[in-house]
């Protein structure tokens, strides 16, 4: 890759990381407020989200904003769980400075490998949240559980990669559902996970949301369980539309 596209590349993932943060699956986010996050000019941040939406990453509506698609969606959860990944590990195994911390991950994550971003995950044992408490999302490789990714001794190329992006259950909205793909943890997380009946393919929908409590409810196979944010941060699934 040449040095223009390069740039190009990590201009891209950029703005692709901002519409994860502050809009994710469904809520636009203007022109404006993605210059004032990226200190760009707001011209050239339409040029910008116009080039993203010809490359299939984003729905631009001028004067309302941009949202990513699915295609856009998956690339951005993995530019920012390589973000949050890397500043755990600057964090808890390098004793990075709390204030330098994010701006190194900055200047890091487009070039962090997926070979790499795996290793510091095994190390830092599958880590749910940055040092600054947001969710870290899955990964694409195509495993049920991060046990399986552990035991799994083939080189990151041999292994394939999942079709479908996936989002924790702390995302959901009330009354969306998903079918569970992935769940992050060792094999007592998974064991216990299993004895609430949530499981890799079932089907779960929020039923309620209690933010103040950090408590979810969800539906699962017609019963009620009600779920910590730190639990479900950690059951991922895809929306069921």
């Amino acid at each position: 890759m040449n040095a223009r596209s390069k740039e190009l590349s990590e201009n891209i993932e950029e703005y692709l990381e901002v519409l994860y943060k502050y809009g994710n699956k469904k809520k636009h986010v203007s022109t404006t407020a993605i210059s004032k996050k990226l200190k760009i000019a707001p011209a050239s941040v339409t040029q910008m989200l116009k080039k993203l939406e010809d490359l299939g990453h984003i729905t631009y509506i001028p004067y309302k904003g941009a949202i990513l698609t699915e295609k856009g969606i998956k690339i951005a959860q993995k530019i920012t769980r390589k973000h949050r990944i890397l500043e755990r590990f600057l964090s808890d195994v390098l004793k990075i400075k709390e204030e330098n911390i994010h701006i190194q991950a900055c200047n890091m994550e487009h070039s962090l490998s997926d070979e790499a971003e795996r290793a510091m995950c095994h190390i830092l044992e599958h880590p749910d949240k940055c040092p600054g408490e947001k969710p870290i999302p899955a990964c694409d490789l195509d495993f049920n559980s991060c046990e399986e990714c552990v035991n799994e001794g083939s080189d990151i190329e041999e292994i394939g990669i999942r079709n479908d992006s996936l989002i924790s259950v702390s995302q959901l909205y009330i009354n969306e559902s998903g079918r569970i793909s992935f769940i992050r943890g060792n094999s007592s997380v998974f064991k216990k996970l299993m004895g609430l009946g949530i499981a890799i393919g079932t089907t779960i929908s929020v039923e309620e949301i209690n933010k103040s409590d950090k408590i979810i409810n969800i539906n699962i196979n017609d019963s009620n369980i009600e779920l910590t944010y730190e639990i479900a941060n950690n059951i991922f699934v895809k929306l069921i539309n």
